[in-house]
Parts: structure tokens; sequence; C-alpha cells
């Protein structure tokens, strides 16, 4: 059997964003994908796949067997901003204040890149279209939601624990019994935490399956479709490269 092909996404930068690079590629756009993802995907016994944004979602989901929706930054506020109570948003800076100083060199957080919302929405259709499995991790998560009808919270300093190293483990979630979540992990696990926003209101289909102490959802799953999502970053963790969100994610793909 050959081993399935599991697209990743990733995200765009500028030259001179990029520590290292020479200042005659300060305006030269950059793809960046945080490898582990990858070593975790080859691990669990698949071939990762990194899809550049000028790719064509239809025709890359034609020869892909999965999809991994990555970290990264704030989901545009505009794609879901007509479903937000009134008064969440404070109309002089668009969203709340980010719990980062300087977003473009956290892990998540502030900036918006509408290219790359654009594409992993008509990636995610196509996926979905051809029953592929997908997993979305952090902004993965984020961006199911969003792409279902749902909402975000815009801003929750306290889980954004970009002072600690990546895979410390502030707090723990518990999981719903009966979920794939519950059987990949177990009544509760702890977990790092480096998001600034989750997921609110989900969107149809799609049902919570782990919260945090606060009642935040760290974790959901969709109803009818091999999709699920978790909020923390399990490919930084220790232990990673035997996560079981990724065994999850080959043992779809392979049927």
């Amino acid at each position: 059997m050959q081993k399935p092909l599991i697209g990743v996404v990733g995200r765009r930068r500028k030259g001179s964003r990029i520590g290292g690079f020479p200042s005659n590629f300060a305006e030269i756009d950059v793809d960046l994908y945080v490898c582990a993802y990858a070593r975790d995907v080859a691990a669990a016994g698949g071939i990762p796949v990194f899809l550049p944004l000028e790719s064509d979602p239809e025709e890359l989901a034609a020869r892909l067997d999965g999809l991994l929706l990555t970290g990264g930054e704030d989901i545009a506020t505009c794609l879901y901003a007509d479903r937000l109570e009134p008064g969440s948003i404070d109309p002089s800076i668009g969203i709340p204040g980010s719990a980062f100083d300087t977003p473009a060199d956290a892990l998540t957080g502030g900036e918006e890149i509408p290219l790359r919302d654009a594409f992993e929405l008509a990636m995610l259709d196509a996926s979905i279209a051809a029953d592929h499995p997908v997993l979305g991790i952090c902004r993965g998560a984020q961006l199911l939601t969003v792409a279902a009808g749902g909402t975000l919270h815009l801003d929750l300093p306290d889980h954004a624990r970009t002072d600690a190293p990546a895979d410390a483990t502030p707090h723990i979630v518990t999981t719903t019994p009966g979920s794939e979540l519950r059987r990949m992990y177990g009544p509760e696990l702890a977990v790092n935490s480096l998001h600034h926003q989750a997921a609110d209101r989900l969107g149809e289909g799609y049902v919570a399956t782990a919260h945090s102490p606060d009642g935040i959802i760290e974790g959901f799953e969709h109803v009818d479709l091999p999709v699920v999502a978790v909020q923390w970053h399990p490919e930084l963790m220790t232990g990673a490269l035997s996560d079981p969100c990724f065994d999850w994610l080959i043992e779809h793909a392979s049927r």
C-alpha cells in the first residue's frame, strides 16, 4: 500500500522579515513551513506535501489523500464580523488589542493574511468534496470554525503563553465521552497554549469535544465528516512524533 499524501499549509513572509536573508531579498516572497508538522506526518506513516498559495486547490485535492491545516496568523476578521455580537469589535482598532507586541515574531496572533485565508478556505472545500480527512491545529481549528459559519473569541490573552517554551503545558483539557478526541487522548491531557483566539460559536455540523478549565473550546469534530480540530499545538509537545491525532489523520487518509 502506498503511503498517503498529506497536504500541509504554511505562511508567506517577505525576505526582510526572515533573519539571515540578504538585503536584496527584502521584497522577495518566501513560503515558510514549520518542520514539526512534516516530521509528525512522516512518523505516522504519511508523506507531507507543502502547498504553495499559487496551487490550484481542486487539482491538489485530486492528488492528495488528506489535509493538515496548521497554525499561524489570525483569520481575517471581515470573514465573520457580521456574525459577532454588537459591540464586540472596537471600531477604533478593528479587533481587540493583540496579546503580542510583535505578532510577526510570535507563533500566532495579530496579523491577518487574506491571501492565505482564501487559499485555505478553497483547499478545505476541495478536500471535503473529495472526502479527505482534515486535521485542524490552532489557526486550522479557527479556519474550520469560520468556514462553517461560526465565530471566534477575538482575544484570549491568558491562553497566549508565548513566555514559556513551546512544549510547556500550562493547563489541561477535558475530552467528551464517546468522542474521537476521547478515544485518542483519554479523559484529559495537559497541553501547550500558544493562541490568542479560539472557537466561540462552532459552525454547522461541528460539536465541541474538548474544553479547557475556563470553558474555552479546545477541540471539536464533525458529526458526519472525517474532520477533527485541536486548539493546542501537538506537533510541538513532548512525544509529538507519536501523537495520536497524526495517527488518526494517516489512518483515515489511508482508506
